[in-house]
């Protein structure tokens, strides 16, 4: 059972063929489903100001930056911590682009090199609510998943809030018997169960019940001049 790393960033803008830098990583570790509390969470000295659009995104300033480190002398750190995992992200091209450029910037080869698979949730989310709003935010209302403490967005909060909502969009795939014996809410989500390894009972009708479903069947066979096909599929059974 591999890693996985629910994952987020803010930068100083969109664009990061045009310059713009990554200034906070949050990630959220998971194993079997589970948070285990080794997260990552890092700020950065982006060496240039945000876009006056995405600060007032993330609230982060220049002023509380400036004595961050740089990406470059904790990238190999942030390589060694993402390793051989699985990327879980929302609108992961996004993350994905900017993480690449750092690398690149350092010196070292892009995310797809050294960890495992990539993991969009905002692609998962059309796919399964097509049509609908699909953000981070639109996801959690959905899901019931608590956000009352994000008045800016931030890349730990982010990745955390993420990390609840994958819990919630996938558990009605994974078919874990964990989650049948967990006392969470499915949230109308439905949860395949394989009952091949369980012993399953067989309960057998009583003399009263058969006299009871002898009358229906005795019943239907007037209405419908004796072609019930409950007993044609009997008869077929027997021959």
């Amino acid at each position: 059972m591999s890693r996985q790393i629910v994952l987020d960033t803010e930068t100083t803008g969109l664009s990061a063929e045009n310059g713009d830098r990554v200034i906070e990583l949050g990630c959220v570790e998971l194993f079997a489903r589970k948070l285990t509390g080794n997260d990552l969470h890092i700020y950065f000295n982006p060496e240039r100001e945000s876009h006056e659009d995405a600060l007032k995104v993330h609230g982060l300033t220049t002023d509380f930056l400036r004595d961050k480190p740089k990406f470059a002398t904790l990238a190999g750190d942030v390589v060694e911590y993402l390793r051989g995992a699985e990327l879980i992200i929302h609108n992961a091209a996004f993350d994905v682009g900017f993480l690449n450029k750092e690398l690149e910037l350092a010196g070292l080869p892009p995310l797809r090199t050294f960890v495992g698979e990539i993991t969009d949730t905002l692609a998962m989310a059309k796919q399964v609510y097509p049509g609908k709003r699909n953000s981070l935010d639109a996801l959690c209302d959905r899901f019931g998943v608590d956000r009352s403490n994000r008045t800016f967005h931030g890349a730990k909060l982010d990745a955390q809030l993420l990390a609840d909502v994958y819990i919630n969009l996938t558990r009605g795939q994974d078919a874990l018997l964990i989650d049948v014996a967990s006392n969470e809410p499915t949230l109308g989500m439905a949860i395949a169960v394989d009952l091949r390894s369980f012993a399953l009972p067989v309960l057998r009708a009583g003399e009263h019940e058969l006299a009871l479903h002898e009358a229906a069947l005795q019943q239907l066979d007037k209405a419908s001049n004796g072609r019930t096909l409950f007993r044609q599929a009997g008869e077929n059974a027997v021959a």
